[in-house]
């Protein structure tokens, strides 16, 4: 059977190379007795392509029964899976068959293969190799004949690194893996799904199919989709359902899409072009280093002129006040300085050849970081003659972030 075939008998929608290659293992794999490991994250239909795999095999007569191992309990997973006997537990009232007596010559696709526990995973492990099990509180060994396809959202490779899940299990497992994309990786397909969940909810609910204009279109793509394929088709039921007009604008969409939470952080663009955001820390510890500096500098000249009296004999008000006025203090800062090296306003510095100076001068800064952010982006502006582009460069920060900022401190271009 060819791939489109398949599609039209399952009801798969979506033309992704991905997704057509994942369907054609399926089908070759079909006619054998091998075990098959689905990957994928949440909602992207692996319980479909289990069914395919069980449809086209020699099995399609016999049972086919689908377990999601994460939703049973702990103390309870091996009595489903492999039964037990009547008093082997309290509550075993009467002897239980297990999936794996049931489903004989069947299919048995096992959900979320990685929430199975250590010691049930040791069980599967014998039925694998030997087509042998146990019930629980028996000692007779039974056979069975069970083709497993299991499926799982994690990734149970490293998993086996961490202890979580057994390696010899896993690559029993992995004989044939099947990896079905996620939702974003099949962009070209999310219009079609959605247009086909569209006319099926028009039918379901006896109203006329919802539309959407190019930009709702654009931005259905452009979203992420953490919850693929089942997240898309509940977005078009409620539009479908609770939307006013039938031509769906962006607006609407924006109304039933999760908000995500906006990150306001620069980003920094790196030399292979991809744009991270920093960590807020990062862009604190780069105003500071720059506010360190200039301090460091005024000390140093500073220390200079005392020092070396003989350039100097005294320093007008006005230059004292131009010094002041330029060390680099924020609009809610405390000058604390040494009092025998600031002079008062009304009498000349006079400096002592021989002074000792045994206190540095101290300057505890209580900074203010939007302040200082406007300052260093001015500076930079200044330095790059207006150009945004090296400007934001030389900041650390992207572009658009310094657009950003602009308006937000509401500086002008220089």
């Amino acid at each position: 059977m060819d791939i489109q075939s398949i599609k039209n008998r399952f009801g798969i929608i979506g033309n992704s190379p991905a997704l057509n290659y994942a369907i054609q293992v399926a089908s070759q794999v079909a006619n054998t007795d091998l075990t098959v490991l689905i990957a994928g994250e949440s909602g992207v239909g692996k319980e479909v392509f289990s069914q395919i795999i069980h449809a086209l095999s020699p099995r399609k007569h016999n049972p086919f029964i689908a377990v999601n191992c994460g939703a049973i309990p702990e103390g309870t997973i091996d009595s489903e899976l492999f039964g037990h006997e009547k008093g082997s537990f309290t509550g075993a009232l009467d002897s239980r068959k297990g999936y794996f007596e049931t489903v004989n010559g069947g299919t048995l696709f096992m959900d979320e293969i990685g929430e199975t526990p250590l010691g049930t995973q040791a069980r599967l492990l014998r039925v694998l190799e030997n087509a042998e099990f146990i019930r629980v509180g028996s000692s007779k060994v039974q056979k069975t004949d069970v083709r497993v396809i299991a499926a799982t959202n994690k990734d149970l490779l490293y998993a086996t690194q961490n202890n979580k899940f057994r390696e010899d299990l896993f690559y029993r497992l992995n004989t044939v893996p099947i990896r079905v994309p996620s939702l974003r990786e099949r962009k070209e397909d999310i219009i079609l799904l959605f247009r086909k969940f569209a006319v099926d909810f028009a039918e379901k609910y006896r109203t006329s199919p919802i539309q959407l204009d190019e930009d709702a279109k654009e931005m259905l793509i452009n979203y992420p989709w953490p919850g693929n394929v089942r997240e898309l088709k509940n977005i078009a039921e409620q539009i479908s359902v609770l939307a006013d007009n039938k031509i769906i604008s962006i607006k609407d969409i924006e109304r039933f899409l999760p908000k995500a939470s906006e990150n306001k952080l620069p980003m920094v663009i790196g030399k292979s072009g991809n744009a991270e955001f920093m960590n807020e820390r990062d862009i604190l510890y780069k105003l500071f280093f720059d506010m360190k500096k200039d301090v460091t500098e005024l000390k140093k000249m500073f220390f200079e002129i005392l020092q070396n009296p003989s350039t100097i004999s005294s320093v007008s008000n006005a230059v004292q006040d131009s010094f002041l006025h330029d060390l680099p203090l924020g609009k809610n800062q405390t000058e604390i300085v040494d009092s025998s090296v600031i002079p008062s306003q009304s009498q000349p510095i006079i400096l002592n050849e021989h002074r000792d100076i045994q206190h540095p001068i101290v300057v505890e800064e209580s900074l203010n970081i939007m302040d200082m952010e406007k300052e260093l982006i001015e500076k930079a502006l200044k330095k790059h003659k207006g150009k945004r582009k090296d400007a934001s460069s030389d900041l650390g920060i992207s572009e658009r972030t310094l657009y950003r900022k602009l308006k937000e401190y509401d500086i002008e271009d220089l």
